[in-house]
């Protein structure tokens, strides 16, 4: 709408019964016991400080302590009970909370179902009558109650809720934060009772209770990617917004177009993007039967899969990338899936080549080249060989086995606590924990703490002792860090360990905070961390992307990976930019510069987005680890391995992190190549940033290959060359850059590629920008 326009009476009247009416928020969780009523209750009372008038009604907390103990002090406004199948039903008293008209209602069941003959049909159509009185609500759902997930959830883990809400209610709400716990935490709490005892017995399962984490972390992933695009929209930001993946299958009428859609398909899935087809279809020709029974059979196949499918006027073969390129940029594409060509470069050269147009004109947009298996082994389907020996359970292990079993089992365990950014309440939540566990007897104490001045942490240190600090002096300024030879002397049970990705004072024995971690887990110490999802190391182009902000402190993946618990800290935008103004992240000094830049509400609904689906990836890598059967994504069945070819660039390594990301999903080894063609004038330079590359790719797990070539037009025929002799299924490459002066060098490189690794899948990363 545009904001000069004047208002029409109907509008002006709109807006001002939007100010009058209550705010709906909603608390998710994964399933029953995952702490909502807690955190609502909690927040309550944190209302009740502000002088806010706040009541509860209809609030179940099932006798567990913890959740008891936060109704002391809140007001209760009795519920309506009956019995349904031998249960007891609390349904609000509207009538009651209308004549007391507080400001908040606390309630939990948004999908609870009224007795029958109520003057309301549901939960939600009370709360709907209750913002309509200007009166807010904080309610609970569990993400099974949510109609979207239902039906996963009933075909994944046999567990159905009988009463749901539509998923647009979310929509509507004000606020939506999801408390997200992990299978570990839930067994625990299911041993010692402190659920009650009416738990559906799916949740007695570790893979169960995996999988119905993970359906809530994408499902709330889904609504904060459609917030995203909204806020892009409204700053004017074009193109994908570098968080989420939207695949597009370019497929034609032939035999081989459904085994790009499935191929596309299985991208999506394992990246956890949504796929689209498209089909150009010449101008004023019939299809012949052939092509006509293809395209039914690819039709079906994409309402299958849930892909939609569009066919569109071909206008000629030199204008089909431009076409391509418009359809992708309108619907926000962020990779193209298409075959390799079937052409000769006299072909090419005579009517044009798709895939070279393409390159030059994508940019921004990845390229996925399908692999032509017939050229190798005559394949005419997908493979779904595993070439994985399987191992005997009657082997003798060997002594190196048995040693790192014996590591495995004297390793302290590993938790991390993830937030999106500052503020979201990572420390607050590691300290609750803390306290917890102390309460126990465990022998804990705290081996790194940043409350950055946050009173309501500093608070939650409770009980907790603290081992003293090691004061450095750095350039005639003393600074503080974590004594891990103190920790190592003391030997705890458990430390806590704030800011995973801290950079040590210089000189220090460890570089990064997180070495010392391993010293401390591999000493028989358990350790509970925090970390923001932006210091991810192969997440930092993605970040980069989405909000402008290159980050230096960086996590290897392995080190997440390696971890036994990750658990999300969810935290909505509006939340966090009330805090920050509020003073409770960062001093009021610094909170203006913050708003406009890191925490800009589009930043923080990207970072949201990005940890979601980074934990949600987590917990299917875990569930994959324990059932092969069990991950959501589904096991990658062919047996991936992975080139990434670099040249010393500005993209390289962007690419590294690429290469990372796809072999880390795909179960897949993986190698970085470069090739030296021994010409440049700057070899002290390039030495430099071979060996930085090489120290990246080692860091993250991979290997890095350093091949010779005589000259430049030779570095395309080494670069396949290489990738055949390492059995490379996939080869990962940067798009060109377009000045005039290197064009031909990146052309010749590209062509090279592309008509000699005709049997391998071709990834082309598109580049943000032309330069």
């Amino acid at each position: 709408m545009n904001e000069y326009r004047r208002k029409t009476p109907e509008e002006l009247l709109q807006s001002i019964a939007g100010l009058h009416r209550g705010k709906l928020k909603v608390y998710i969780g994964a399933f029953t016991g995952s702490g909502k009523t807690y955190h609502m209750l909690r927040e309550g009372h944190e209302l009740l400080q502000q002088g806010i008038d706040v009541v509860y009604c209809a609030v179940t907390t099932s006798a567990r302590p913890e959740t008891k103990q936060q109704l002391e002090g809140l007001e209760r406004i009795p519920s309506l009970k009956w019995m349904k199948k031998g249960s007891e039903m609390k349904d609000l008293d509207l009538n009651v909370i209308l004549a007391r008209n507080p400001e908040v209602v606390l309630t939990d069941g948004l999908a609870h179902r009224n007795q029958p003959g109520s003057a309301r049909p549901s939960r939600l159509e009370d709360i709907k009558h209750l913002l309509a009185n200007s009166i807010s609500v904080i309610v609970t759902v569990n993400a099974i109650e949510l109609e979207g997930a239902r039906l996963l959830a009933k075909q994944r883990v046999e567990l159905e809720s009988a009463d749901t809400v539509p998923d647009d209610v979310l929509a509507t709400a004000h606020e939506v934060r999801l408390i997200d716990v992990s299978p570990e935490t839930m067994l625990k709490r299911i041993g010692d009772g402190s659920l009650g005892s009416k738990i559906p017995a799916p949740l007695f399962s570790r893979g169960s209770l995996a999988i119905l984490r993970e359906i809530a972390l994408r499902h709330m992933a889904e609504g904060v990617i459609g917030t995203l695009e909204k806020h892009r929209e409204e700053e004017g930001l074009t193109g994908p917004s570098g968080v989420g993946e939207r695949i597009l299958v370019a497929a034609q009428y032939h035999w081989n177009g459904s085994i790009y859609v499935r191929r596309g398909h299985q991208i999506a899935k394992r990246l956890n993007g949504e796929l689209t087809v498209v089909a150009f279809v010449k101008i004023g020709t019939r299809l012949t039967r052939e092509a006509e029974s293809f395209r039914q059979s690819m039709k079906k196949l994409c309402h299958k899969l849930n892909a939609p499918f569009s066919e569109l006027p071909l206008q000629s073969r030199r204008k089909l990338s431009g076409q391509l390129l418009d359809y992708a940029r309108s619907n926000q594409i962020t990779r193209i899936v298409l075959g390799h060509s079937k052409q000769t470069r006299w072909q090419e050269w005579r009517s044009g080549s798709v895939i070279h147009s393409l390159l030059s004109k994508a940019i921004g947009i990845d390229l996925f080249i399908v692999a032509d298996r017939t050229e190798l082994d005559g394949e005419r389907m997908l493979p779904v060989r595993n070439n994985e020996k399987p191992s005997s359970r009657y082997r003798r292990l060997s002594g190196p086995e048995i040693e790192r079993k014996t590591q495995s089992i004297r390793r302290g365990r590993f938790k991390v606590y993830m937030g999106a950014a500052p503020g979201v309440g990572k420390t607050y939540a590691m300290l609750r924990e803390g306290n917890s566990l102390l309460a126990e007897g465990v022998d804990i104490v705290i081996g790194l703490l940043e409350t950055h001045g946050r009173k309501d942490t500093a608070e939650q240190i409770g009980g907790l002792s603290a081992i003293p600090q090691k004061r450095v002096d750095y350039r005639g300024t003393v600074l503080h860090e974590m004594n891990l030879e103190a920790i190592l002397e003391r030997h705890p049970e458990v430390v806590l360990v704030d800011e995973l990705a801290h950079t040590n004072v210089p000189g220090s024995a460890y570089k990064k905070r997180y070495e010392a971690v391993q010293i401390l887990l591999d000493s028989g110490i358990s350790v509970i961390s925090t970390m923001n999802v932006q210091h991810l190391e192969s997440l930092n182009d993605a970040v980069a992307g989405a909000i402008g902000v290159r980050v230096r402190e960086t996590v290897p993946d392995s080190i997440l990976g390696g971890a036994d618990e990750v658990v999300l800290i969810d935290a909505p935008p509006s939340l966090l930019r009330q805090r920050l103004k509020d003073g409770k992240i960062y001093a009021q000094e610094k909170v203006e510069q913050s708003l406009s830049h890191f925490f800009r509400e589009v930043n923080l609904i990207a970072l949201r987005e990005l940890a979601l689906r980074e934990v949600a990836d987590d917990v299917d890598e875990r569930l994959e680890a324990w059932q092969r059967s069990g991950a959501l994504r589904g096991p990658w069945r062919r047996k991936e391995v992975i080139g990434v070819f670099v040249s010393l660039d500005d993209q390289a390594e962007s690419l590294i992190r690429r290469g990372f990301r796809i072999a880390h999903r795909l179960k897949a080894n993986w190698h970085t190549i470069h090739i030296d063609t021994g010409v440049s004038k700057k070899q002290k330079e390039d030495q430099a940033c071979i060996k930085s590359l090489q120290a990246l790719a080692e860091r993250l797990g991979g290997s890095f290959v350093l091949q010779s070539a005589p000259g430049a037009r030779s570095v395309g025929r080494e670069v396949v060359a290489a990738a055949k002799r390492l059995g490379c299924s996939q080869l990962v490459l940067g798009q060109p850059v377009r000045h005039w002066h290197r064009a031909l060098g990146g052309r010749s490189i590209m062509r090279t590629v592309m008509a000699d690794a005709r049997s391998m899948d071709v990834l082309l990363v598109g580049r943000t920008s032309e330069k």
